[in-house]
């Protein structure tokens, strides 16, 4: 937002058409220039089919560098990558591609830090900045998308902070990564995941979009959900899983559960037995996580004989649950581990 103009990526197609029409510009300009801009491109230098006077009035309306590549991370066990990027008013973001059979997927973040405080998570050890514009989380699909020279499949809101807690702007970038005019990724191509907001929730069920929804939930009682996820866990389990049992009514979808795996916290039989309880006739299914540590962390990860166990204890007890395959754990890139950390500009490239 330098100089208090908007991020470019954050003009919709009828923004670029206005802007063309103050400028006395001809409409198939603005056509031009949403499809530079719904590719990523926002460097004004490679559009190169409109002429240096056009560039100029984009640079001196919108903020065309309003994120840039601070870092970029290599893992040496997977093909996956972390992009660390500086916004314009000096806020960073971690953003994490990750490559399967079915091609690439990307990992974004919806806030510049995080408030929920989840006690496991490295990325409520750094603070909160602001929230993110829907142009700044499409910036980080397509940018990434554009750095890869690979087209983006899938999307998941799963990187640094609570993306219900920037609803108006979750759903702002819904809305422009599925434009069929702009990126045209489909809506069952995108999973958002929530710690549990249930008003959010509500509103989102509402929606009844195709968008698959995810619930961090982590805990099958009230008591250890506070000892983990303190502010979401103002929210009742009863009352979240309730929501849930209302959004699978209302959508027709199946709904993810989230589940980091911390060695004898909440990978017991007991918890086996309370989570059937607590999802007893829902249509969903849970996703394992072998919770990853950092530097600071009171937890520890459940051992692989652990989480197998577990896992088994689950589908005996007759609910759907795999064990999430972990990348990027060597750069700090896997779940949980993401962190906006200002003083550590200058730590060296993997």
């Amino acid at each position: 937002m330098a100089e208090g103009k908007r991020y470019i990526l954050d003009l919709t197609k009828d923004d670029v058409k206005e802007l063309c029409k103050e400028n006395a510009l001809p409409s198939f300009r603005a056509d031009q220039i949403w499809s530079w801009l719904s590719k990523g491109v926002t460097d004004t230098s490679r559009m190169t089919n409109i002429s240096k006077d056009i560039r100029k009035i984009l640079e001196d309306n919108t903020d065309t560098k309003g994120m840039t590549v601070l870092s970029e991370f290599r893992s040496q066990k997977d093909d996956t990558r972390k992009f660390v990027y500086l916004l314009s008013d000096g806020n960073i973001i971690e953003t994490v591609v990750m490559r399967y059979k079915t091609g690439l997927s990307v990992c974004i973040s919806s806030q510049a830090g995080c408030k929920m405080g989840c006690t496991f998570c490295a990325s409520a050890k750094a603070g909160f900045g602001r929230s993110l514009t829907s142009g700044e989380m499409l910036g980080q699909v397509l940018l990434s998308q554009d750095l890869m020279q690979e087209k983006i499949r899938s999307v998941v809101v799963m990187g640094i902070g609570e993306p219900f807690d920037n609803y108006d702007n979750l759903i702002g970038f819904i809305s422009k990564i599925t434009d069929p005019d702009g990126p045209g990724l489909g809506a069952r191509h995108i999973t958002v995941s929530t710690c549990g907001l249930i008003p959010r929730i509500k509103q989102f069920t509402d929606l009844k979009s195709q968008v698959n929804l995810a619930i961090s939930l982590h805990a099958p009682n009230d008591e250890l959900r506070r000892q983990l996820m303190p502010v979401p866990a103002h929210f009742a389990l009863k009352d979240l899983i309730d929501s849930c049992r209302e959004y699978v009514d209302k959508t027709g979808r199946r709904i993810t559960f989230e589940y980091s795996l911390f060695d004898g916290i909440n990978d017991t039989l007991a918890c086996a037995d309370q989570l059937k309880t607590l999802l007893r006739g829902l249509n969903c299914h849970i996703n394992l996580i072998a919770a990853n540590e950092f530097e600071g962390s009171p937890y520890k990860r459940s051992s692989s004989k652990r989480v197998d166990v577990f896992r088994k204890a689950l589908e005996q007890r007759g609910l759907n649950a795999t064990l999430r395959r972990e990348m990027g754990s060597d750069i700090m890139a896997a779940c949980g581990q993401l962190r906006r950390s200002m003083e550590d500009h200058g730590e060296e490239q993997s």
